[in-house]
């Protein structure tokens, strides 16, 4: 099926006002074990994660529990952006509990629970993302989190197309 013609992922947001927290939720259209695997496996990974201006350089990407992650995102204006975070629990296919940190604005640091249901042919991913303070949740909302999260989703979305098409 086309990118034209097939629907695209819709991602519910859960932001309570005055919460440290924020749930996103998104059925994806491919088996749990493929979408685990396009989170875990750095190559996979990179041709999705973030928005499509940016290239990623993967660093480190140790996807085991207590491993280390550290991506930079690259526009072709030179721009760069830099994330890192630290594992704290990775069960293949179910769950993967981590770190997550800008380094622009370091030392905010939040956890973030990603949960992927099997539904079949489809998978339910539910993160959670805790932040210090509600001023740091609310300040990566006001960032533009949910539109790049979004882009994020859709360009996963085609990747898993790809990938079940065996390409």
């Amino acid at each position: 099926m086309s990118k034209e013609t097939r629907t695209m992922p819709k991602t519910e947001y859960t932001i309570e006002p005055g919460k440290q927290d924020l749930v996103s939720t998104v059925v994806l259209d491919a088996p749990r074990e493929l979408v685990f695997k396009a989170y875990t496996d750095p190559d996979l990974f990179a041709r999705w994660w973030g928005p499509s201006r940016y290239e990623n350089e993967i660093l480190k990407f140790d996807q085991r529990t207590g491993g280390e992650w550290h991506v930079v995102q690259k526009g072709a204006d030179g721009a760069e952006f830099a994330f890192r975070g630290v594992n704290h629990e990775v069960v293949a296919p179910e769950r993967i509990c981590q770190t997550f940190e800008y380094l622009g604005v370091p030392g905010h640091v939040a956890l973030q629970t990603a949960t992927f249901e099997d539904l079949g042919s489809k998978t339910k991913i539910v993160a959670q993302i805790v932040f210090q303070s509600v001023m740091d949740r609310d300040g990566m909302v006001a960032s533009g989190m949910r539109d790049g999260a979004d882009e994020s989703m859709n360009r996963l979305a085609d990747l898993l197309e790809t990938l079940k098409a065996g390409k």
